[in-house]
């Protein structure tokens, strides 16, 4: 729909979120905190390598930031909905803060830093769920939320590419505990944002009778997400495409290596599908309505990964960097999901669900990274990318298809005029 037909309610595009005073605190404690994470990553990698001289345990200390966030968003999501949202937000990011601080500590052994390592990422599908959930509160469950966390999603790719940048840059000047120190900083300035930036709010849902011990009632939502055929189709399309976007990624340096290029054409190859989805995600939010966006979620969902198909060629560099940005553009599917996962999800059990959604999404980035690595041993580079496409490109459109065939039946609830957002839906409100 072109900008000028677009309804009075959608003009602005990502100024109507930063006009709410509290989303701009998340957003400032969002940044930060990902930044220190980055920081905290690249230092910790050099640190053990410096300790151990190992590059296994160097790679393990990276690893160990996806590999904890399967139990933590199993076993702990029932924090996210049992206690006062801001509580959790701020209870996280000083626990973060603390560990930070043993990671600096001269006389942390190696295996201290990596169980720290451990205890930090199981944190954080807490911390994300939890945050995601609080966007429906500071928000609401509509456009502007969705906006919203499109926002949040565009910082975590930005800070992906500067904080590496910023990261290699600091520890020219730094110690490696010297770059956690900043990173203990950054913890402790996003819970400060927090804390003074949004208000207390009550907890979401209490637990039933049976549910009284914390990974009961964890488990319990768990089972409430993967368990409703809606919400199970919902969240394994917002999964699926990550899961098998990482291959090129994960394999930019053996591709480089493939193609002929050096240690810049690896960067390039990194950053393009980022650049991509930044772009994407600006363009969708920015310039189309909500209805535009919803018309496009389920085809792009589907044919995402078809540019990468491309890799069957072995593209040179010219060609590569298009084919993986406009892969990356294809993520602009994802505000059309969030809008209908954040509607199908009872409010009661929106901090469980987006912890779960939060910590699948992370494990089987996991996956799908160690999986194309392991492939690239057996069969070229440019074969195993191609192969992932098609793969993954055939399991998108089935997800997308069960996603339709599951879409409610019942009108949607009128949107208000003037903001955009829909009246309260009592039977949902019921449901906590």
């Amino acid at each position: 729909m072109p900008q000028e037909t677009r309804p009075a309610a959608e003009a602005g595009g990502y100024r109507r979120v930063f006009a709410v005073r509290e989303f701009r605190a998340v957003f400032a404690a969002h940044a930060l905190s990902l930044l220190g994470v980055v920081v905290s990553e690249i230092a910790l990698t050099v640190l053990v390598y410096e300790l151990t001289g190992s590059p296994l345990l160097s790679a393990l200390a990276f690893a160990l930031g996806m590999l904890p966030y399967l139990v933590g968003g199993v076993l702990f999501a029932g924090i996210a909905d049992r206690h006062p949202p801001r509580r959790v937000l701020v209870g996280c990011d000083l626990l973060c803060a603390g560990c930070a601080v043993l990671m600096a500590l001269p006389a942390t052994p190696v295996a201290a830093l990596l169980a720290l390592r451990c205890a930090i990422a199981a944190v954080a599908p807490v911390f994300n769920g939890t945050r995601m959930a609080t966007l429906t509160d500071i928000l609401g469950d509509g456009d502007v939320f969705v906006l919203g966390r499109s926002l949040l999603r565009m910082v975590s790719q930005s800070a992906v590419l500067v904080g590496f940048g910023l990261g290699g840059v600091l520890l020219t000047f730094v110690s490696p505990r010297g770059a956690l120190v900043i990173t203990v900083g950054t913890f402790l300035a996003s819970a400060l944002l927090l804390r003074s930036g949004t208000r207390r709010r009550p907890a979401r849902s209490r637990p039933a009778h049976g549910e009284g011990a914390l990974v009961t009632y964890s488990l319990a939502g768990v089972r409430r997400v993967l368990g409703d055929r809606r919400l199970r189709a919902l969240v394994l399309l917002l999964w699926a495409p990550p899961m098998f976007a990482v291959a090129p990624e994960a394999l930019a340096a053996p591709y480089a290596e493939q193609i002929g290029v050096g240690s810049a054409g690896v960067g390039l190859l990194m950053c393009a599908m980022p650049i991509g989805t930044i772009a994407g995600e600006l363009y969708a939010g920015a310039a189309l309505s909500v209805r535009a966006r919803a018309r496009i979620t389920l085809p792009l969902a589907a044919t995402t990964l078809l540019p990468l198909l491309a890799y069957g060629a072995a593209p040179g560099l010219l060609w590569a960097v298009p084919v993986l940005a406009l892969a990356g553009a294809g993520a602009a599917y994802t505000l059309g999901l969030d809008r209908w996962f954040v509607d199908a999800v009872p409010p009661g059990l929106r901090g469980r669900a987006m912890t779960v959604h939060t910590a699948g999404l992370m494990t089987l980035q996991g996956v799908g990274m160690a999986l194309a690595g392991l492939a690239a041993e057996f069969f070229a580079v440019s074969t195993v990318v191609a192969a992932v496409a098609l793969l993954g490109t055939a399991v998108c459109a089935a997800l997308a298809l069960e996603v339709r065939a599951t879409a409610p039946r019942t009108p949607p609830r009128p949107a208000c005029p003037l903001t955009g957002e829909r009246a309260p839906q009592s039977e949902r409100a019921s449901e906590s």
